[in-house]
């Protein structure tokens, strides 16, 4: 019986004028099977990757490294200028002549199964702990016993701490950017659920299976998610007028129309049940984990990560400062802020040889 299936070719990615040598891959999961118990016959998961992947003398993968997108993201998100032109060029901390990246379209996004596949509303629950699992099966299929890193943004950042758990010996080191490891409640979990109550609330929704996409629903979830990510210094900076502050909405409301609602609810829902917060202590890598001050998502003032760092024996949190340079929620791909950070847990977690 075949296990599995691997498609490679070549493909030049584009983003606004950066352009990089990536490789694009599928892996076919059969008979995958979520933790509610629902299964799919095939679980399609699509991944870029950048580099060359080396293996020690023991055999061991020791230059991988796993990148994972934010909530509604995908593997191209990260190829964004201020990410990647900072991290992956040469001499960079992540330079793709010493690094084999590995960016996957989690699980409901990208190219990956998803609910506007066909499934609609009846595509299986998905959480965290599923793409976790999926991630660590589709690397075992790639031929990768090793991570060098792994570094999430926002829900990448949450799948970073479930992955410390989950496979502990797994990486030497983690970059957590842009969350907290607690189970989401409180505003976070009420602009989540309100973003998924109004699009199940308009009547054009039709229990998941709309002829055309539910926009009002659609709408108010967009807004929702646009006050998530928002900084209040670069917006006012933005939109210093009343007339330039309805242009942004205005604008930022185009995304639209790549939206697809069944989509929106299972990623926004995705979470429901994340709380890494029991088993912190089984993460024994090395820990980088960063927060902006600004970010509207994750308030420092709740001081929850200055409690949650303690629980893990190797771990760093830094708190950056809100200024002309962080973007709310959206400092988490602003390497230039961080970059140095990320340089030192590298050297820190250099394997012995």
């Amino acid at each position: 019986m075949k296990w599995f299936s691997v498609v490679l070719f070549c493909a030049v990615v584009a983003f606004a004028g950066t352009i990089w040598p990536t490789q694009e891959g599928t892996i076919i999961l059969p008979n995958f099977r979520f933790g509610t118990g629902e299964t799919l016959p095939q679980l399609k998961l699509h991944y870029l990757t950048l580099g060359t992947l080396h293996r020690n003398a023991a055999g061991q993968t020791d230059n991988a490294v796993l990148l994972l997108h934010g909530t509604g993201g995908d593997a191209h998100s990260l190829l964004n200028p201020v990410f990647s032109d900072v991290l992956f060029g040469p001499g960079a901390p992540l330079d793709i002549q010493k690094y084999f990246l590995i960016l996957p379209d989690d699980i409901g996004h990208g190219e990956s199964s998803k609910p506007s596949d066909g499934l609609h509303a009846h595509f299986p629950a998905y959480d965290y702990d599923d793409m976790v699992r999926s991630q660590h099966m589709m690397l075992e299929q790639m031929k990768v016993n090793h991570l060098r890193l792994i570094l999430g943004t926002s829900m990448g950042c949450m799948q970073s701490f479930v992955w410390g758990e989950t496979y502990p010996q797994f990486a030497d080191a983690l970059a957590p950017f842009a969350c907290l490891p607690v189970e989401l409640a409180g505003r976070n979990r009420m602009m989540r659920y309100m973003a998924i109550e109004a699009v199940k609330q308009d009547p054009a929704w039709l229990g998941g299976e709309y002829k055309t996409q539910p926009v009002q629903g659609l709408r108010t979830a967009t807004e929702m998610l646009l006050i998530m990510g928002s900084s209040p210094l670069q917006m006012q900076k933005q939109a210093p007028t009343r007339a330039l502050a309805e242009q942004y909405v205005d604008h930022y409301l185009t995304r639209m129309a790549t939206m697809d609602a069944n989509n929106l609810i299972f990623y926004m829902n995705a979470s429901r049940n994340y709380d890494p917060s029991k088993h912190l202590d089984r993460i024994t890598a090395p820990v980088l984990w960063i927060n902006s001050a600004d970010d509207y998502v994750n308030p420092p003032e709740l001081g929850i990560a200055q409690k949650m760092v303690t629980q893990m024996p190797h771990a760093r949190f830094i708190l950056i400062p809100t200024s002309d340079a962080t973007r709310g929620h959206g400092t988490h791909t602003q390497a230039a802020i961080w970059k140095n950070y990320l340089v030192e847990l590298l050297n820190q977690s250099e394997p012995s040889h």
